[in-house]
């Protein structure tokens, strides 16, 4: 990368949501552009997530690109392998690798205010950008809670997301930290491996069947000969989707029934009534994301497998100590606990205008006007925002909104002319997050007796969109420069320094 190369719009990541930002710049017109990703190379969470088992819990005609349909998709739900080439394709497809910068981790983003542009430092050298797209994803550095002890284990120690396939578990005693939507498929896929696995659990999630299946060659065949019938495919996954919205957002109780069917899933593989009790949640369905696995009750309930009810609180040498005081031997630790999702570590390196970084801004959490922008940050957008995440259908969607609101900001500059920047105001960040806000009051998100990864460390719900993805791509459709204001570059009056708002 070239010392102090300009550009007009650095995305960072390549995961859906920078890939996604990438091919609709070019089909804007706009090829002055650069992708900042960090690795060798392009997927995201899709390229990271290697772990035995991984796979998608959202059909695969629902999770990829309306604009890039994938009429020879395997299975109903796809794995990492598959999602990972999915991409992979996207990026040839559009022509967006000769955009990609590898290895290009931003280390500090800084607002200029003078020449009204970002100054980016990556580990690649500096470079400028008139508009920053920060699209590296709520699901991207992964959480390893601090337990004591563990600095002195002597075994094999690793996160879901940066699996070790060159340790062999092979007859191996492991412990699985953590219950969520990793480890119901990691548990399945290791347990006829190792010699014993003990899981260690803080709080059960509600699980339900995976309806997968392999997707027939006759299938594959229509969709390819007749695109219609894939696009109907997708428009009824959706369709569901959002007739299921209400429950989770304004009437939780009409789960109720949801829930039975996930009881009896359970009742009918888990026989033991003392296990059935550790696996039974006492918390509302829903209130943390429903997990979908047919094999993960048939692997909790094998002679090598023990579930431990108590989080784990303690390492003793080669000893794993659960909160509950219950003790296990164990050669190797495998964290599945999650990421940094409501505290993103992209946001110490990012500083505004009055110097202050985005940490800063959202220490008592996170929020920005529709899930894109922040007050005092800029022409600086995030794909995946505060509030643009689901419970129950596809992030592509949101991410998709979210394009066309970037789209039109990118418009908005060019009608406004010269060197213009847009700053949320802070009144309409507030009046939208109020608004978000009011509304997740009587979600099952916030009513359903859970403490999730949805919640920031102050209880508030800075990560769930309340809504349905129709209502938010209605909001998302176009900028109203009334809730910004403009930025232009002063003229060059002799002590004048900053950049005049108006």
């Amino acid at each position: 990368m070239a010392e102090h190369e300009h550009v007009r719009v650095a995305v960072i990541g390549s995961g859906f949501g920078g890939l996604g930002a990438a091919v609709r710049l070019r089909r804007e017109g706009i090829t002055d552009f650069v992708v900042l990703e960090r690795a060798d190379g392009v997927g995201g969470t899709w390229r990271d997530n290697t772990y035995p088992g991984c796979a998608c819990d959202v059909p695969s005609h629902l999770y990829s690109f309306s604009f890039a349909p994938h009429p020879d998709w395997p299975r109903t739900f796809s794995g990492q392998r598959h999602i990972r080439a999915y991409l992979e394709h996207v990026t040839d497809l559009f022509g967006v690798r000769p955009h990609l910068r590898l290895g290009s981790e931003v280390t500090l983003m800084t607002w200029d205010g003078e020449r009204l542009r970002w100054t980016i430092e990556t580990t690649r050298g500096t470079l400028t950008a008139d508009v920053v797209v920060s699209a590296t994803g709520p699901l991207s550095d992964p959480r390893i809670p601090a337990i004591p002890g563990l600095e002195s284990f002597p075994g094999k120690v690793f996160h879901s997301a940066r699996w070790d396939h060159d340790y062999d578990l092979r007859g191996k005693r492991v412990a699985v930290v953590g219950t969520g939507a990793s480890a119901v498929q990691i548990v399945p896929a290791v347990q006829p491996l190792v010699g014993r696995l003990t899981l260690f659990q803080r709080t059960p999630p509600w699980v339900m069947p995976r309806m997968d299946r392999a997707v027939s060659g006759a299938e594959r065949r229509l969709h390819r000969w007749l695109p219609a019938t894939a696009q109907a495919r997708r428009a009824l996954l959706w369709g569901i989707r959002e007739l299921q919205v209400q429950a989770f957002t304004k009437h939780p109780d009409e789960l109720g029934l949801v829930e039975r069917l996930a009881r009896r899933n359970m009742t009918r593989v888990v026989k033991d009534p003392a296990l059935r009790a550790k696996l039974t949640p006492d918390y509302r369905i829903g209130c943390k994301r429903i997990l979908l696995s047919s094999d993960y009750y048939p692997a909790l309930v094998r002679p090598n497998v023990d579930v431990v009810a108590g989080g784990l609180s303690e390492i003793r040498g080669s000893t794993a100590v659960a909160a509950d005081g219950t003790e296990a031997e164990v050669d190797a630790i495998v964290f599945a606990t999650g990421f940094h999702v409501t505290d993103m570590p992209i946001a110490e390196r990012v500083v505004g205008a009055d110097g202050r970084t985005l940490a800063q801004s959202w220490k008592n959490g996170m929020q920005a006007l529709r899930g894109a922008t922040a007050a005092g940050f800029p022409n600086f957008m995030t794909i995946i925002g505060p509030n643009t995440g689901l419970g129950n259908s596809s992030m592509i969607l949101m991410i998709e909104s979210q394009l066309n609101y970037l789209a039109d900001y990118l418009r908005q500059l060019d009608v406004l002319g010269g060197r213009t920047a847009l700053d949320a105001r802070p009144a309409a960040v507030e009046a939208w997050n109020r608004a978000v806000q009011e509304r997740m009051r009587r979600t099952v998100w916030n009513t359903g007796g859970c403490t999730s990864w949805y919640l920031d460390a102050s209880g508030r719900n800075t990560t769930i969109w309340p809504g349905t993805t129709t209502e938010f791509r209605r909001a998302t459709r176009r900028v109203d420069l009334s809730e910004y204001t403009v930025v232009r570059r002063p003229a060059p009056v002799p002590g004048e320094r900053s950049g005049a708002a108006v």
